[in-house]
């Protein structure tokens, strides 16, 4: 029996762990085909949690999804990143007749023009119709599939937010399209370009012209990245770069950093709440869902009121903790420490005696609010 409980469990971890990826064929009507498809959903996934996820179409799965999977694993774990929906399409024998363009236009051609309907009117209305999928959407292509993905930047209404471009075969014209069409977007799109030192020379090169037009483009509402990797290759660029465009494409969401903390939040004018508001109204419009507010966000906060005295922003995170921590003690210490700094010692002594009821959070501890209530009786003789 000691024998058999140990593969008993690790049975149990193998299938809960290969339960987040699936593999299924795809009939396709555009494409005339049944198609391999790959699906990583994250881990904790299931019908109660009504949270929507971003959704990652992977060209060139073969090699590239597991790549993708394991970095979209990594971030969201250390909350870089929201968890999200991988979906990967297998391109091993089909790849060059899957992106196939006109030498003459350097527009999809032929099968081209059915793998891009595929797609945008097959594949990502079914996952959206499978699973939650929220607003925001990122395509990755390596070489000749990154040369792909662009092409659904010249819809009116773009399939995608996010494009992670590796070390991309062009298309005739490619790079002054993308340029134009980067320069005049009025809604938010990401857009991550990559090559290597030990690229191939002609994908290097136009690849760096592109960057230097991309470069110089005033637009507020494109956010363009640049890597070129000094120790990489054409196939490793992959692998170096995922992760880069994830650190990047993903900053907003990210917890606040200490180096955020000190040059951004502690040298801005006003109330410091107003970063956290705006932080996390952004990463709402970006993703399309509500981020919980992290308790290492509300403490950076809450450092920057206290060293900037700066007590409209103490009590507006009295009301986030009530909001967001409603069974600890963090809306009540926080209003009684306002009410203590603003000069009104009752109202602060009556609203520490509340938090002392209530769960400790963080250094929010009953000892420290019995110190804080002993103090203030002591200072005024009650």
């Amino acid at each position: 029996m000691k024998k058999v409980l140990p593969l008993l469990l690790f049975a149990f971890v193998v299938c809960n762990t290969v339960a987040q990826t699936t593999v299924e064929t795809f009939e396709s009507f555009k494409l005339d085909e049944n198609r391999k498809i790959k699906i990583h959903v994250p881990e904790g996934y299931d019908e109660e949690d009504k949270t929507p996820h971003p959704l990652i179409v992977v060209l060139d799965a073969d090699y590239l999804f597991d790549v993708v999977v394991s970095n979209a694993k990594f971030y969201s774990y250390w909350e870089k990143m929201p968890k999200a929906i991988v979906v990967g399409i297998s391109q091993e024998r089909s790849r060059y007749d899957d992106c196939n363009f006109s030498d003459e236009s350097g527009l999809p051609d032929d099968k081209g023009n059915e793998f891009f309907e595929f797609i945008g009117m097959e594949l990502v209305p079914y996952i959206a119709d499978q699973y939650r999928v929220a607003n925001f959407k990122m395509i990755v292509g390596h070489s000749f599939t990154a040369n792909f993905a662009n092409y659904y930047l010249f819809k009116d209404n773009p399939l995608f937010d996010a494009y992670i471009v590796l070390s991309p075969e062009f298309a005739p014209y490619m790079e002054e399209r993308i340029a134009e069409r980067l320069s005049g977007f009025q809604t938010m799109k990401f857009y991550y370009l990559a090559t290597a030192e030990l690229d191939d020379k002609e994908i290097a090169k136009r690849t760096k012209d592109l960057n230097t037009m991309l470069a110089s483009i005033e637009n507020e509402n494109l956010n363009y990245f640049f890597d070129d990797f000094k120790t990489a290759d054409h196939v490793s660029v992959s692998s170096y770069a995922i992760p880069k465009a994830f650190d990047q494409l993903f900053n907003v969401y990210e917890l606040i950093t200490p180096k955020e903390y000190k040059e951004k939040i502690l040298t801005m004018e006003g109330p410091v709440h107003t970063y956290l508001t705006e932080k996390y109204n952004t990463i709402e419009t970006l993703f399309g869902f509500k981020k919980p507010v992290s308790l290492n966000d509300i403490m950076a906060i809450y450092a920057a009121a206290k060293k900037k005295e700066d007590l409209e922003s103490l009590q507006v995170l009295s009301d986030i903790g009530k909001r967001e921590y409603p069974e600890t003690m963090m809306n009540f210490f926080l209003l009684a420490e306002y009410h203590e700094l603003s000069g009104e010692p009752k109202k602060a002594l009556k609203t520490y005696e509340k938090a002392f009821t209530m769960p400790e959070v963080d250094f929010m501890t009953k000892d420290l609010v019995l110190e804080r209530i002993d103090a203030l009786k002591a200072d005024f003789g009650w």
